[in-house]
């Protein structure tokens, strides 16, 4: 600068450029939301009415009293929620525990856990050894599993009364080779319910199972062994926690339709070792009392959302949040 010069104050910068959606790209946003939210009204509409509509009507039937002849009677009454765990007696009108009632739910939860323990049992190493295979040989295995999907589930149901009934594959086997010589008692129990469920929702296990497999990465189990870690430790350590939100799904996909079935305890109990589905349908059916089916269904569905609530929460305890 000259001697003597006046100094030019500096010119002023650039500000930073407004930041966030104008007024115009702001009300074009409102425009499409709005848009596809008409759009998807019909469907919205469709869904409600198909799929709330029934369960409302459901809700409202289990608050009703059963009609003489079946069916409801209008009017408010609590009889069916009552109903699930107390009895009338019919001379003196008094409410005692309906043992009956509470051995269908025991029965019920006791089998749809232990068919997902054993689905697990089975299904883990299945997809362990599909998800370890080549890619050109993996489609093959896949394909396998999906093929008891392609039947329907009486068939499959009737499928295994073939094999466990008496006079049936398993214990013709067994007697032609001398293990046993009488027939086991295997049909109309527990056990064959338990047997037909598992066969029918393994399926369900192992697919999810597999796709949670196929994301791991094996050179974790070569860093386990290069720490002398045992199998059992990286199994425990390493493995089980990755594949956790698999091991979650598979376990909800055969736990709530276990819980639910009707089909394989009708065939394979023999119409003795009733489950939930079964005795729903019983009051429905035989029994003519609506509002108890209604609030046992309601019960139904309570547990199930009991358990997706359950799978979400053990889903996100295990995931980063960022």
């Amino acid at each position: 600068m000259a001697k003597g010069a006046t100094p030019q104050p500096d010119a002023p910068r650039p500000g930073p450029a407004p930041s966030g959606p104008s007024e115009a790209e702001k009300s074009v946003a409102a425009t499409t939301t709005r848009n596809g939210w008409l759009l998807s009204l019909p469907a919205l509409v469709l869904l409600f009415v198909a799929a709330s509509g029934p369960l409302l009507i459901v809700a409202a039937y289990s608050f009703m009293s059963p009609g003489k002849y079946g069916g409801i009677a209008p009017g408010f009454s609590l009889d069916g929620w009552v109903g699930i765990l107390f009895t009338r007696d019919i001379f003196d009108d008094t409410l005692k525990l309906a043992d009956a009632h509470l051995t269908i739910f025991w029965r019920s939860v006791w089998l749809s856990l232990l068919t997902t323990a054993i689905t697990f049992a089975v299904g883990f190493p299945t997809a362990w050894f599909i998800a370890t295979r080549p890619p050109k040989s993996r489609g093959l295995w896949l394909f396998l599993i999906t093929i008891p999907f392609w039947t329907n589930l009486l068939i499959r149901t009737f499928a295994i009364n073939e094999v466990i009934r008496n006079e049936g594959l398993l214990n013709t086997v067994l007697m032609k080779i001398g293990l046993i010589s009488a027939p086991i008692p295997i049909i109309y129990t527990d056990t064959a319910v338990l047997i037909g469920m598992a066969y029918v929702y393994l399926p369900l296990m192992v697919l999810p199972l597999f796709a949670a497999i196929d994301r791991f990465d094996m050179r974790l189990l070569e860093a386990g062994y290069d720490l002398y870690a045992s199998r059992w430790a990286v199994l425990r350590r390493v493995i089980l926690p990755i594949v956790k939100p698999g091991i979650v799904a598979g376990s909800i996909l055969v736990f709530v339709p276990s819980l639910g079935a009707y089909v394989t305890p009708r065939v394979l109990g023999g119409g003795k070792n009733m489950m939930i589905g079964n005795f729903i349908e019983l009051q429905f059916g035989q029994g003519r009392n609506w509002p108890l089916g209604a609030a046992l269904s309601m019960t139904l569905l309570v547990i199930v959302m009991v358990a997706l609530l359950v799978y979400v929460r053990a889903s996100n305890r295990g995931t980063p949040h960022g």
